[in-house]
This record gives C-alpha cells, sequence and structure tokens, in this order.
C-alpha cells in the first residue's frame, strides 16, 4: 500500500529510558483509490490513488473527469503502486485510505524530492578536497583539477567518460530513504512521525508505503516481535 502526505517537520520525542530521539512529523493521507488496473483491461495490476485536493480551476477537465468517476474532488497529486494480481480486488474505486493501514509496520520506506542547490562545484557536490594550498598553485584552490587525460569507455579519443565527476546541478532529485523507524502512528491527525530525517523542504510532498526490504537486525528484530 503507498500513502502520499507531506513533511510537517523535524522534532524530538523522548523514550521510556528518557533518551532525546530525533523524528520527522509526516501529514499522511487520506487518500482516495481513483483507479484500479487490472491484467484483463490494463495488462497489468496496480491501484493509483489521489492526494491534496485542488482548486477546480486550477485542475485540467481531464483530472477534474477522472477524479470525478471516483466520487471525488480533483486531487493534486496521484500516484500508482504495483498489487499482486490476486489482491487487486481488495480495492475498489472510491475507496478511502489511511494511516491506519500503517499500524501493523514497524518500518516504512519514504520517498521524496531533496532540496535544489543550483549549480554547484565539486568540492560541495561530490565532496573533492580541492587542490594544494601552497606556493605555486595559484587562485584555483577549489578547481576539480585535470580532466583532459581521462578517455572514453573504449580507451581512445579526447572525450571524458560518462559519470564523471564535475560541476554541475546538485539537488532536487527523487530519495528513497529506507527501513525508517515508525515511532508514533497519530490516526485522528493523519500523522506518521519517523525517525530520523526526511528528504525534501517542510510541506514537501512525500509518498510512504510499508518497508519493502529489511537488513538482517532489523529483519530480526521483526521476526522476535511476531513470535512474542
Amino acid at each position: 500500500m503507498l500513502l502520499l502526505g507531506k513533511k510537517i517537520g523535524m522534532t524530538r520525542v523522548f523514550n521510556g529510558e528518557g533518551a532525546s530521539i530525533p523524528v520527522t512529523v509526516l501529514q499522511v493521507g487520506p487518500c482516495v483509490v481513483t483507479q484500479v488496473r487490472t491484467p484483463d483491461t490494463d495488462g497489468y495490476a496496480a491501484v493509483q490513488v489521489g492526494w491534496g485536493d485542488a482548486k477546480p480551476r486550477r485542475a485540467t477537465m481531464a483530472t477534474i473527469s477522472h477524479d470525478a468517476k471516483a466520487g471525488a474532488a480533483p486531487r493534486r497529486f496521484h500516484r500508482e503502486f504495483l498489487v499482486p494480481a490476486a489482491k487487486v480486488g481488495e480495492f475498489t474505486l472510491g475507496q478511502e485510505l489511511t494511516v491506519a493501514g500503517l499500524e501493523g509496520s514497524a518500518y516504512v520506506d519514504v520517498t521524496a524530492t531533496s532540496k535544489g542547490k543550483g549549480f554547484q562545484g565539486t568540492m560541495k557536490r561530490h565532496n573533492f578536497k580541492g587542490l594544494f594550498a601552497s606556493h605555486g598553485t595559484e587562485r584555483k584552490h577549489r578547481s576539480p583539477g585535470s580532466i583532459a587525460s581521462h578517455a572514453t569507455n573504449r580507451g581512445h579519443s579526447g572525450k571524458l567518460k560518462k559519470g564523471k565527476k564535475m560541476s554541475g546541478h546538485m539537488g532536487a532529485e527523487r530519495v528513497t530513504l529506507r527501513s525508517l523507524d515508525v515511532i508514533k502512528i497519530d490516526p485522528d491527525q493523519n500523522l506518521v512521525i519517523v525517525k530520523g530525517p526526511v528528504p525534501g523542504a517542510n510541506n514537501g510532498f512525500v509518498m510512504v508505503r510499508p518497508a519493502v526490504r529489511l537488513n538482517r537486525s532489523k529483519a530480526k528484530k521483526v521476526a522476535d516481535a511476531a513470535k512474542k
């Protein structure tokens, strides 16, 4: 299941031992199922959800008509998530999805767009150390150094290899943080509190889903909790 929402901001909570835990507050849902895709009609099984009220005068006629079929007002964001073909029948058009569906999840994956940093040099963008700050270096200590000797992957010509670390646009990328600890879920206010930071600025768009893959330590915690 995939839920859409926004990042409220960061704060801290205290556990039972009095330790301070940095957390991020996410306001997730309620989302509306705007389309159910089945293998018979679309060739694959997926569920499309919409979130965020959009003013009708700022929405396209296609969006208004599409969401009206689900009995909902036009939504600002629409995203799809794949589901097994056997479980696609559990979702119906116009169904409301809330944070209550995450109550059994100890870890979640959060996807957001990182903050844009604009055009940056190699020291900030790729953590280059820069040139030596000694006599004879001239006034270009933050330059990347020589790049003319790097050939292509074929081993000839003066072109640079693809993926060469150079100056360029930094940030504003889709980032997914996996297996964030769920500290608390508040169904009344549609809040999910997760441990640690989340990409993007406050009020930025986020996508939250139950964790897809866990490392060994977290998988062991989930297995031990299930045995109790």
